[in-house]
């Protein structure tokens, strides 16, 4: 087994009700189940997939997009129906990669601003990037990290990272090496895509700026550690660099039933790691 895939959380975007009856019979009660921000997914689908989740044992964590929030009135609407429908007690804070258009220009202000402890939430996750933004410079990226975990402190809620993915053990380790060598200690959440086809792969990681990564995979270096595999070289290399207090966050390209078996496979300690050791990542 190895111990740190044990803590695993994954993503679900618009979980309907067989969708989470499928998940609550594969996963552990109480794992966390991230609903993604999708800008075409109304504030009261998020409410109710919550609550089934909820319902279903899992944990339910909404992303909460700062930029998508026309106003402070609707956030404050979408929190009360987060904790009164769904008990939730845990959110992802992002700044959602679109112009701002409402009360919260970025991450930060929804944390400041949002009064997310008052509304009886308990801890949040902001985002990390192992591989950088494609729209914010490193500096930016590492000065708000610090303003960020500050501001949740100051407001009385735990605060954990949650990283975008990326098909890098290299990139990740390094990543996480310094803001260990920086004094940053909270919890990460590895961001790992779960097991897809590499056409899907490849399309998520144009969208997300994973440019690293994506050139591995143009150059067929990667290859062994996508498709329906699953990230098994790099679940292999982090589990041998040592305590890292980190645990996976499973991105479900392939969809969340397949991720949450490959999760739990992984958390069995049933993957490839052996074989996976001796692969070239990039």
């Amino acid at each position: 087994m190895i111990p740190f895939t044990r803590d695993f959380s994954l993503e679900a975007t618009r979980p309907d009700a067989a969708e989470i009856a499928a998940l609550a019979a594969i996963l552990p009660p109480g794992t966390p189940v991230f609903l993604t921000a999708v800008p075409t997914v109304r504030s009261s689908e998020v409410v109710a997939a919550a609550a089934g989740l909820r319902k279903a044992a899992l944990e339910p964590v909404a992303h909460i997009a700062a930029r998508r929030l026309s106003s402070a009135a609707q956030l404050s609407e979408m929190l009360a129906g987060l904790r009164g429908e769904a008990n939730m007690r845990r959110l992802l804070v992002i700044g959602g990669d679109v112009d701002s258009s409402g009360a919260f220009p970025d991450a930060l202000a929804v944390i400041q601003k949002g009064r997310l402890r008052e509304l009886g939430f308990e801890a949040i996750a902001i985002g990390g990037y192992p591989e950088g933004h494609p729209r914010i410079a490193q500096a930016v990226l590492e000065a708000a990290l610090d303003k960020k975990i500050a501001a949740a402190r100051a407001a009385g809620l735990s605060v954990s990272i949650v990283s975008q993915f990326s098909f890098s053990a290299e990139r990740i380790l390094a990543w996480l090496r310094q803001l260990r060598a920086c004094g940053i200690s909270v919890p990460v959440k590895v961001g790992l895509a779960g097991p897809a086809s590499l056409t899907a792969l490849l399309r998520y990681a144009k969208r997300c700026g994973v440019s690293a990564s994506l050139r591995g995979l143009m150059l067929g270096a990667a290859t062994g550690l996508i498709g329906h595999a699953g990230p098994d070289p790099i679940i292999a290399a982090l589990a041998a660099a040592g305590d890292l207090a980190i645990a996976p966050h499973y991105f479900s390209f392939g969809g969340a039933v397949e991720t949450a078996r490959y999760a739990c496979e992984a958390a069995a300690g049933r993957i490839a790691a052996g074989c996976a050791m001796a692969q070239s990542i990039n």
